[in-house]
């Protein structure tokens, strides 16, 4: 791979059992998608990851994680961004069967970058 060719930043909320499982992969990569899940959707913000990770993953699982990341710009330009909501909600649709090729457009490592609920308490 080439690590001069351009990346782009994402980021995507994770509960603790999604971020266990990209914790094993040595945060390389993250974890394939259940059945019920056909789409992955990392998105543009940091705002919108923190407002998915405090306000949706904190209640269903009881905490909640902010991951940064960077991506091939090449591997990116074959989907579009979708508007999740509002303007604010900007993320790709990527679709499951298309996540190897997304963790292999990976440059570098996973970072968690925020945590929120119990993950936060016990970091404190």
């Amino acid at each position: 791979m080439n690590r001069t060719e351009p990346v782009v930043t994402l980021w995507r909320p994770v509960g603790p059992a999604e971020l266990k499982l990209i914790e094993a992969s040595g945060m390389r990569k993250f974890p394939p998608r259940l059945p019920d899940q056909p789409i992955f959707y990392p998105v543009l913000s940091e705002a919108y990851a923190i407002q998915i990770a405090r306000d949706w993953n904190v209640p269903a699982s009881g905490s909640g994680f902010v991951t940064r990341f960077d991506v091939l710009k090449s591997f990116l330009n074959s989907y579009r961004v979708e508007h999740a909501g509002s303007k604010a909600h900007l993320e790709y649709w990527i679709p499951a069967e298309d996540l190897h090729a997304f963790n292999e457009a990976i440059v570098g490592k996973i970072e968690v970058t925020a945590a929120f609920g119990k993950a936060a308490e016990n970091a404190g």
